[in-house]
């Protein structure tokens, strides 16, 4: 039955406009998410897509710097927001909001609310893709995701690492268990090419995310290199993927991208109708 009249609608609601959400998410800090993340998601608007980029981590927005603006989004007169555009993709995060070095100290409460308005005051318009990049965990800002619009799916983000893993398999566990679709683990940092005698170095063992993935009956995305350009690109407002397709750099990255939507197809294909509500 329809709701009464000025009743809220209960459990997650479409974004009008968008096609697919997808969250990149990660049990623990450090592995490297939020580059992935923005990589993606311009990759993914170089290969042709709408893309828009929500930045949910608001203990560490990061991607600000990393798209190198510090714009400041429009209030527009409904008091909805109007997102950055940069490097062909909307986007928004608290970093326009709150630049700078000082801290947000924020509850529960205030992240959910944040979270709200960036998903549903926001004007995304007509998207293919929207990516989340969510904090390092699973606590509350992952959780406000899930219960206020149906994810397409997530992704998880690991080192090869065993304490990186470990962190990853409760993230897969998590949004099983919120009925999220798992698009894939993908391996970050997987090895390192000397660039001087061109021998590869496991710094961080490798292929654990691959084993994991084969363990857990998800997709495993591929395998990303630990490349110092990539790192320089991010913190001089460059994401690799910039360099094209043809780029030594850039290459697993546009592969993890067709990969993510090679595997967002096959979700969206098998989905039933409907949405999931949380109980």
């Amino acid at each position: 039955m329809p709701p009464h009249s000025g009743q809220q609608p209960q459990g997650p609601q479409p974004l009008p406009g968008v096609d697919a959400i997808v969250a990149v998410g990660s049990g623990k800090g450090g592995v490297g998410k939020t580059t992935l993340a923005v990589n993606l998601a311009i990759a993914l608007a170089r290969m042709g897509h709408k893309v828009g980029l929500l930045d949910a981590d608001v203990y560490g927005p990061n991607v600000p710097l990393m798209l190198g603006t510090s714009a400041q989004p429009k209030v527009l007169g409904d008091n909805r927001l109007e997102p950055i555009e940069v490097h062909g993709l909307k986007v928004i995060s608290v970093g326009f909001l709150n630049p700078g070095d000082k801290p947000l100290i924020w509850r529960g409460p205030m992240l959910h609310s944040i979270i709200k308005q960036f998903l549903g005051s926001v004007v995304w318009g007509q998207l293919e893709y929207l990516v989340v990049d969510l904090p390092p965990g699973t606590g509350d800002v992952a959780l406000s995701l899930i219960q206020t619009v149906p994810l397409t799916g997530a992704i998880v983000v690991s080192t090869p690492s065993d304490v990186s893993l470990q962190d990853a398999r409760k993230a897969i566990e998590m949004f099983r268990q919120m009925k999220v679709d798992v698009v894939g683990m993908v391996e970050n940092m997987s090895y390192f090419v000397c660039p001087h005698c061109h021998e590869t170095t496991d710094i961080f063992s490798r292929g654990g995310a691959e084993k994991t993935a084969k363990q857990f009956g998800v997709a495993y995305l591929g395998d990303v290199q630990l490349d110092p350009d990539i790192r320089k690109s991010g913190d001089s407002g460059k994401p690799t993927v910039l360099e094209g397709e043809e780029s030594t750099h850039a290459k697993s990255l546009y592969e993890f991208a067709r990969k993510v939507v090679a595997r967002v197809d096959e979700i969206k294909s098998g989905a039933s109708e409907g949405v999931i509500q949380i109980q």
